[in-house]
């Protein structure tokens, strides 16, 4: 809004552009989340899950920082953990320095899962985003959305994912 209360309309090329990039952004995870399922019955939201885990020491993470890093409900991951945990690809249990906090453990099912799907989610980004645009006009909107993290990150340091 303005200082007078009427709001800063999109012109004709930001409106185009804003619709592109949702109708991208919303294709594009479809996209993504289609292969996986397909290819290995998992979701996209799973596949993360998986990646989130595998990078931390024990592959282990509290559920809360996890919803956190993942930029979900709390309530969200934690039936995407029970999914994952009934499937044996995770499990949960108590923090070892407090024993009140929830963390969620990678199994070898889940590392090796996540092992023989990382090929397919690869290919699939690459053939969906990376291999479509010239180098330069990939490496732009990695800085425009650096910037838009950045400045979306500084009122909920939490949420940072990158």
């Amino acid at each position: 809004m303005t200082s007078e209360g009427e709001p800063r309309w999109l012109d004709a090329d930001q409106q185009r552009s804003w619709r592109a990039l949702m109708m991208g952004m919303t294709l594009l995870m479809e996209r993504l989340d289609d292969d996986l399922s397909r290819e290995f019955g998992m979701s996209l939201t799973e596949y993360e899950v998986l990646v989130r885990l595998s990078e931390r020491p024990g592959r282990a993470m509290r559920m809360a920082q996890l919803a956190d890093a993942m930029a979900h409900s709390r309530s969200r991951v934690t039936h995407t953990i029970a999914r994952m945990e009934g499937a044996g690809y995770v499990t949960r249990g108590t923090t070892p320095e407090d024993g009140r906090g929830v963390v969620a453990t990678m199994t070898e099912a889940g590392y090796d899962l996540l092992v023989r799907a990382a090929p397919c989610h690869v290919e699939s980004v690459r053939r969906n985003v990376v291999d479509l645009v010239p180098g330069e006009d990939f490496a732009a909107v990695g800085r425009v959305f650096d910037r838009i993290a950045d400045h979306l990150v500084a009122r909920h340091p939490e949420s940072e994912i990158r």
